[in-house]
């Protein structure tokens, strides 16, 4: 892995597969790897929000003062107001600061990769990888191949999560358990830092349901391009 992506090396070894993969079977094979699906920044201004409204309050079981905060005490004239305006209106500035420095320190603790990915929700990091699979899909006209045969393989390299998705050409005539061994394959060689070999086992996998259901036709174009797109 090059700054973790994949490397042009390794790029050329899963272009290679697909070439090997797509000389028995008459379907299409296409493979996208991208670094993550989405910035997830609504993710840490949520936990920061939350925090500045929730922590703060637990302060006041102890007594929170103006006095807390340096600086707050001493910066209101009050020549003009009585000194009970004067005591709320500190201690309201002094909660406002503590919010925003509550809200400040979170978000950037949040903002953090590894921190940001284990307060993701898993139901959220799918979705988005999800979504972003399909519209790769759409985008690059696997639903319009001969006979609807195009399969995608696509991993989100920091949200740790592969989708295969399959045209109903395919999709219909194989099992659902054939695509999960796929996803397997790439996640293990994801998780051992090898992405060309988990990619090179998965088009291996779909190459093979692909020449049991489509094999090579007479005349049959290459219509998508045999190599591993990085985004």
């Amino acid at each position: 892995m090059v700054n973790g992506l994949i490397s042009s090396d390794d790029k050329a070894r899963v272009a290679h597969a697909i070439l090997l993969a797509e000389r028995e079977t008459s379907g299409e094979i296409y493979c996208v790897i991208t670094r993550r699906a989405s910035s997830y920044h609504e993710v840490a201004l949520g936990w920061a929000a939350a925090a500045a409204l929730l922590l703060p309050i637990t302060t006041i079981p102890f007594g929170f003062d103006a006095s807390w905060l340096p600086g707050v005490a001493n910066s209101w004239d009050a020549a003009q107001l009585a000194a009970r305006d004067v005591d709320v209106g500190r201690a309201l500035a002094a909660y406002a600061m503590l919010q925003a420095l509550v809200f400040g320190l979170v978000f950037a603790v949040a903002c953090i990769p590894a921190v940001k990915r284990l307060l993701t929700p898993p139901a959220l990091r799918r979705s988005r990888v999800r979504r972003l699979a399909v519209d790769q899909f759409l985008s690059h006209g696997l639903h319009l191949t001969q006979g609807r045969t195009g399969v995608l393989i696509f991993a989100a390299f920091e949200d740790r999560r592969v989708e295969v998705i399959a045209d109903e050409g395919i999709h219909t005539r194989v099992d659902e358990a054939v695509w999960a061994e796929a996803v397997e394959a790439l996640l293990t060689g994801l998780k051992r830092d090898d992405p060309a070999g988990g990619y090179e086992a998965a088009v291996a996998i779909v190459g093979r349901v692909l020449a049991e259901h489509f094999p090579p036709a007479p005349r049959d174009p290459n219509e998508l391009p045999n190599h591993l797109v990085e985004m």
